[in-house]
């Protein structure tokens, strides 16, 4: 069986294609384009993903640090509000199934960092982003779970439950449909955590109020050893997510306040490195620039 050193690892210059273990990422003018390897040894979650395209708006922050086995890591952190998927998973995933997380050799140290540094220089501003800028999975999607079935069609979801793992409240409740415009998100559990679960929470309702253990709860269905796996159930809650962010009414934006102008200058002063080291093209500097000196 083949080794992590016997995979071949490419990169171009400036980073226009960065290969890793299990993916390869493409650097465009605003935006990464994330495509997963389809390999033995790939996380399932990364081949049920396929590609992905992230924003450089989406980005939050750009880190590289050690990874096992002498690689190198390098890892772009989205911004709180950015990607349903990020949103769904809520913090869950471990290193070994992070999407934003490509291990690399530590040869390829030196391209990773040129990456990291141009990344860094173009990122948008700061904090919770206004909507998702990340695609979702798109329907239809379904899984087994360990007492039902789910299934959604992108407008609708449907819990079908199984007569061998359903609980004595649930069959009285009978099978379940919830149409996306009755619903305000999505509670999603990891299988390996315990009571792994997802949960549809109506319009309106506080997802910490008490309620019903998922096990017992008609508007949730439960994972258990075998079923609804990560790279089945979270593409699914992500998708769900999506879906009834996007019909939520629009609140009222609050105008953003204007940047400190000393930290436009330094984030202008970085760019410029960057365009003087031959790391961001003309056009890329232009228009980064008159981004950052339009929020003074």
């Amino acid at each position: 069986m083949a080794t992590e050193k016997d995979v071949p690892h490419t990169m171009s210059r400036m980073g226009d294609v960065l290969a890793g273990f299990h993916a390869v990422w493409e650097f465009g003018s605003d935006s990464v384009l994330i495509r997963y390897e389809r390999g033995i040894r790939t996380p399932k979650l990364f081949q049920a993903l396929g590609e992905r395209r992230v924003p450089f708006a989406a980005i939050e922050r750009v880190s590289l640090g050690p990874a096992r086995r002498g690689a190198v890591a390098l890892r772009m952190v989205p911004r709180a509000g950015a990607d349903p998927l990020a949103e769904a998973a809520a913090g869950q995933l471990g290193e070994g199934t992070d999407p934003y997380r490509l291990v690399l050799p530590a040869e390829r140290a030196v391209p990773a960092e040129e990456s990291a540094g141009r990344l860094s220089g173009l990122l948008g501003p700061p904090g919770p982003a206004d909507g998702f800028l990340v695609a979702a999975p798109e329907p239809p999607l379904a899984f087994k779970a360990y007492d039902g079935k789910a299934s959604f069609d992108g407008t609708t979801v449907r819990f079908r439950w199984s007569w061998t793992g359903a609980s004595s409240e649930k069959w009285k409740a009978g099978d379940r449909s919830f149409a996306v415009a009755d619903l305000g998100g999505v509670e999603w559990r990891a299988s390996q955590a315990r009571e792994g679960h997802l949960r549809l929470l109506s319009r309106g309702e506080d997802p910490d109020a008490p309620h019903a253990p998922p096990d017992r709860n008609p508007a949730a269905i439960v994972f258990g050893l075998g079923y609804g796996q990560v790279h089945e159930s979270l593409p699914f809650a992500a998708a769900v997510l999506e879906a009834v962010r996007r019909r939520a009414p629009k609140a009222a934006v609050p105008r953003q306040a204007r940047r400190d102008p000393a930290d436009i200058a330094e984030r202008i002063r970085h760019l410029g490195e960057l365009h003087r080291s031959g790391l961001v093209t003309d056009e890329e500097f232009s228009s980064k620039k008159a981004e950052l000196l339009a929020e003074l």
